[in-house]
């Protein structure tokens, strides 16, 4: 019998972070049914998974933790690897994760193609993308290309932040009404402190400047 995907339910790429929380929100805007799928891929912090499952709990959603654990071997990141110091001076910051949004995404289009789920939703930026080729809008148009060939369906992948820098991301939020919530339930931070975080690593000092941009245009700093 041929495959029937469901084109009002969405299946959200979700770590707990500000980035897919903000896409999860949107998901649960623009979609009837929402589900989320996040990876072990032997991230620095297993916070991280535990804050996904929470916020999913929070909000009624099914959530689904696929194991990824291989792409720890694959090779050495400041991501997967917790003795490498976090440095974002090459061109190239040592936090890319090789082949991980190829993986992701192609994980996320299998399990959403078991759910019947037309729309793969993930938080990949082109703005704010630090470096990383993954991200960038060209990858994911063939990567969706390529998924459609493999399975011969019709998924589209939706990247609400792609040109979104940080501060039109916080106000997506806004828009949403869950600025407040993004802000105190999420973890960015590569040290693994939840809300504001440490304050000091790459990912803080981005996600944080975006904010103090975003409410200073809305006149709420000064």
């Amino acid at each position: 019998m041929e495959k029937i995907l469901k084109n009002n339910k969405a299946l959200v790429v979700f770590s707990g972070g500000q980035d897919s929380t903000t896409c999860l929100f949107w998901a649960m805007k623009n979609f009837s049914e929402v589900e989320a799928v996040t990876f072990n891929y032997g991230q620095r912090h297993a916070l991280e998974i535990e804050i996904a499952h929470k916020i999913t709990e929070d909000l009624n959603i099914k959530h689904h933790i696929l194991d990824m654990s291989l792409l720890s071997q694959l090779s050495p990141n400041a991501l997967t690897n917790h003795n490498l110091e976090i440095t974002h001076e090459e061109t190239i910051p040592n936090t890319f994760v090789p082949a991980r949004n190829l993986l992701f995404m192609s994980f996320a289009a299998a399990l959403a193609y078991q759910i019947e789920a037309k729309n793969l939703v993930t938080g990949v930026c082109e703005t704010d993308f630090s470096g990383y080729p993954d991200c960038r809008d060209n990858f994911i148009k063939s990567l969706n290309v390529t998924i459609n060939l493999a399975m011969d369906l019709n998924f589209e992948i939706h990247t609400p932040l792609m040109w979104l820098d940080k501060k039109e991301t916080w106000a997506l939020a806004d828009k949403l009404g869950k600025l407040d919530y993004v802000r105190q339930n999420t973890l960015t931070c590569y040290e693994g402190i939840p809300a504001d975080g440490c304050g000091e690593c790459p990912s803080c000092l981005l996600r944080n400047k975006g904010l103090e941009d975003y409410l200073t245009e809305k006149g709420v700093l000064s």
